[in-house]
Order: C-alpha cells, then structure tokens, then sequence
C-alpha cells in the first residue's frame, strides 16, 4: 500500500473517470478493482480530496451500438464534466462481433479505432482531460514509408491529439519513434520488463538468472533494443538472429523471410530467454526456437508482449509436442481467445496492476519515470529469487 500511495497527497487534475472500451471490460474492471481497494485502505486523505475521491467504481458506463448498415455511434449516459478520463483501448479485440446486413460480422482494429473516435466525440470537450490507454498501437507495424505507401500510425496520433486528447500510453510499440508525429503531446511506450521476469521466476522457480545459465536471444535486428535492456538489467549474455529476406518477392505485404542467421555465442546447455513484441503467425518464432534446439540450448521460454496467433495455435502444439520450446509468456493487454488460455505451453502475464499504478498516479499530475524504468525493482526480484534458489540449494 506505501508503494502504490507513495506521496500521492496531491490535488488530483480532476475526479478520475475510467471508460473500457467495448472488448476491454475485463481488463479496465481490474485495474479499477485495484484503485478503489488502494483508495478504500487510506487511513486519511486532506480533507481538500474527500469530495468523490473514494468511490466503489471509477468505470463510466458506454455504449457503442450499430445500425443494420454497420454503421455506429457512441452514448454516454453519465455526466464526464470535470472528470480526468482514462480510456482504456484493445483495438485488436477480435471476439466481438456485430450484425450487418442479417449476418454476424467480426470487429477490426479500424472499426474499434472509429468507437475510440466516437467516444471522445460523445464527451464533447467536457472532461477535464482525456488520456487514452491504447494497449497495443493502432497501425503500429505501418510506421514508415518505404514507397508510395500511407502513414497511418502518424495520421492515427494526430487524429486524436486533433480531438483534444492529452496523453496516448501504449506498449511495446513496434517503433516508439511514432512519437515524432505528435512531438508537442503526451505519448508514453511502457515496456512490461519487470512483469515479464516475475513471471518467469514464479513460473519456472528453478531458472538461475546469471550469464552460465541463461541468455538472452533476439529473434530479429528490430526488437534488439529491447533485448539489450534485459541483458543489461539481468546482467546475462545476448544473441541474435539476422532474417534474410527475398526483397525480389512481396508475400502479404512484406518481402519473405528466406532464412534466420545466428549471431551470438554459445547456447549449448544454457537457458534461452526469447524476446519480441509479437507473435503474429508464428512461423518466424517457431524457426527461431527450433534452430536454437539445434544448437542444444536447455529449455527455451518466450517473451512476446502481444500474442495475436493469426493463423491458430497447431504449429505451435506440434512444436510444444516436439520440445522446442517450454513456456509462451504474453500479457493480457489484447483478446486471447479461451483456447489459448487452455495450452499447457501458454503463461499469461497480468499487466492490470501496473496500468492501475500509472492511472493512479497521472491522476495526481505525477511523474511515472519509476514506473517506466523498473531497474531496482527488477535487480530486488532477483536477489529475492537467487536467495530462494540458495536456501533450496542448502
């Protein structure tokens, strides 16, 4: 409880107001679960806060209906006057679907995208501020130009900063440099380091976190940034492979991968920790895991922010049943759907406790720096877990 109201008592911007997105009620229902308990437990607030500071729900009900046509509007019912908003956003929530012309159709980011747009709308310029907590970046793999192509991650920014909001929180973007097109607003890419390792030691209690025993491996040239912050943190070996691609072929928009060349030194007998920001079909990763199998690495987990398994979960049944890999870390910032939370090999990481730290305390107007950079927090968790693994040991 110190942790979470650590020289909170400040005036907030405003009474805080949270609204879930149709497909982020679950998410947005824990995080508000957290706040309400944290504010309940206070022993004394100034008397300047009392006012609709400790409510049983900060959740402002919404509602997105459709025509038959497919299209849409937003309501909401409840005054947002004065309040400091949070949205929270899945843009990628597959598992809802609509009627449309007599038929069940499945929602798309760009469908989504327009009910984030509709709800600012229906607020109206009435909330005293609007951040939106966009849980996996819209078009955020359509960050640069190569050709004749769109920007639309850049025209998503603006559209919203365009419609008065102030601060966009997201995860693991794809490239944070997005950022660029809203130079003059808020934009915060928060990365689940420390949820991530906490999972794995108190899923895997026998993993010893030191440069003999385990390392690090990116899967491609682009998510090396992230890599290097683990190894840093966890004072571990990195390696990487180099994808190959057939730049005289376009398959699904990109040019194909022909082979994954390995760079790093020895994995033989260690632990492989495996990081990327998604997992999309699963062919690139699968590869990775099984070259590594080949070099005789021990036991193979991996880290992926975003779990999106577009073309099902089979591949990576037989890969399990094959043992290639032995744990699939994802959080539960998008949909997953039930099937995935049924796989022996899948291990969800909740990252519901953390979004209620970073609402609670933007709601004061404070700095989040601690939160976003999670050093001390994550070299405490591993002297915990090395003292455990000793006394184990003895």
């Amino acid at each position: 409880m110190a942790e979470a109201y650590e020289d909170l008592y400040t005036m907030p911007v405003g009474a805080l107001g949270i609204i879930a997105m149709p497909g982020s009620e679950a998410l947005a229902e824990q995080v508000d679960c957290y706040i309400t308990n944290w504010r309940r437990d206070l022993h004394s607030i100034p008397q300047s806060l009392s006012g609709g500071y400790m409510r049983d729900t900060y959740q402002i009900p919404v509602n997105c209906p459709r025509f038959g046509t497919g299209e849409g509007k937003a309501m909401i019912p409840d005054s947002v006057r004065g309040l400091d908003i949070f949205i929270v956003a899945d843009l990628f929530n597959h598992g809802l679907t609509y009627d449309f012309y007599g038929q069940k159709a499945r929602m798309t980011p760009d469908e989504h995208f327009q009910d984030l747009k509709r709800i600012i709308g229906a607020i109206g310029g009435k909330a005293r501020r609007i951040t939106v907590i966009m849980t996996m970046l819209y078009e955020g793999r359509q960050h640069k130009r190569a050709t004749r192509e769109s920007l639309d991650c850049a025209i998503m920014l603006q559209e919203l900063v365009n419609m008065g909001v102030e601060n966009i929180i997201t995860f693991d973007a794809h490239d944070p440099r997005v950022q660029n097109a809203i130079p003059l607003s808020g934009f915060e890419n928060v990365h689940p380091t420390y949820q991530m390792i906490k999972a794995l030691v108190n899923t895997v209690p026998d993993v010893k976190i030191d440069s003999d025993h385990l390392m690090v491996i990116s899967p491609d040239e682009g998510a090396m940034n992230r890599c290097i912050y683990y190894t840093s943190v966890m004072g571990v070996d990195l390696g990487m492979f180099y994808k190959r691609r057939d730049y005289s072929r376009v398959v699904n928009g990109r040019n194909p991968i022909v082979a994954h060349v390995f760079l790093g030194d020895n994995v033989e007998g260690k632990d492989v920790i495996v990081v990327d920001d998604m997992i999309s079909s699963g062919e690139s990763m699968i590869d990775v895991v099984r070259q590594l199998k080949e070099r005789k690495a021990r036991r193979i987990f991996v880290f992926s922010t975003f779990g999106l398994f577009n073309e099902g979960y089979e591949k990576f049944d037989k890969a399990y049943q094959d043992g290639l890999f032995d744990k699939i870390f994802t959080t539960n910032l998008i949909y997953r759907e039930p099937a995935l939370l049924e796989r022996p090999w899948y291990q969800e990481v909740n990252m519901s406790k953390y979004i209620a730290h970073i609402v609670n305390v933007l709601n004061h107007d404070m700095s989040i720096s601690s939160l976003l950079s999670p050093v001390q927090r994550i070299h405490q968790l591993m002297e915990r877990h090395e003292q455990d693994l000793q006394a184990k040991e003895n």
